[in-house]
């Protein structure tokens, strides 16, 4: 697993590189599609309408599919966000993207939105603007995607559980820092990468962890039945 601490460029590079195999490893129904059309696709609608850029209710839907998807499956969070009124919608991504970098400014202009919070703002301000915001899950269950999202806040930040605005406020700090830590090495990081590469390696390092468990379980139980008599 990637060390947050770490500098050797090599190994960041790798887990960045295994992220597209990571998503396809967790076997969700459409998640791999929906992680194409968060990196790429809606990145490159919201900058297509420079210099005023904004997201639409569809894109905003399809988004929250997908942070729904990575982590815990709420649908009333995508219902609230598929029935936001179009232009309500655009004035308050309108008015997010023209406050960055004021990441503050900018996740409180989108939670305004029903059903939109800290996290899922900050994933609307990371398609557009990843050298800036990163995005943070707020998975608050026991399950891996919870555990993977924990562990890598608890890499950058230590052992804190505070999910707030003020929170995100720190963690994008670190990531940032860490972007440009590894930018003065010789590669082209954006703190998004950075969460992605730490998202990926941790989600690695849970599927072996997994994986182990259950080929011992496999061979405890195989030798129990070679010793019935």
């Amino acid at each position: 697993m990637v060390d947050f601490k770490s500098s050797d460029i090599s190994l960041w590079k790798q887990a960045l590189d295994c992220y597209p195999a990571r998503i396809a490893s967790l076997n969700k129904p459409n998640l791999a599609s929906l992680d194409e059309f968060y990196r790429i696709e809606l990145p490159s609608a919201i900058h297509r309408r420079n210099p005023k850029p904004y997201i639409t209710t569809p894109e905003l839907a399809k988004l929250m599919q997908w942070k729904l998807s990575r982590g815990k499956w709420r649908p009333r969070l995508l219902d609230f966000v598929s029935s936001l009124d179009e232009e309500l919608v655009k004035s308050a991504s309108g008015k997010a993207f023209e406050s960055l970098p004021d990441l503050s400014k900018a996740v409180s202009a989108l939670t305004v939105l029903k059903g939109v919070g800290p996290a899922t703002a900050s994933a609307v301000l990371a398609a557009y603007a990843p050298d800036v915001a990163p995005f943070m899950s707020d998975e608050f269950n026991t399950c891996i995607y919870w555990w993977i999202w924990w562990k890598a806040m608890e890499a950058a930040l230590g052992n804190s559980k505070d999910y707030t605005l003020k929170q995100y406020l720190l963690f994008a700090d670190k990531l940032q820092a860490k972007a440009k830590e590894l930018n003065t090495i010789g590669d082209s990081f954006t703190s998004s990468d950075v969460e992605r590469a730490l998202w990926s390696s941790i989600t690695q390092t849970k599927l072996d962890s997994r994986s182990d468990t259950s080929s011992r379980t496999k061979t405890s139980q195989g030798s129990k039945r070679k010793r019935k008599p």
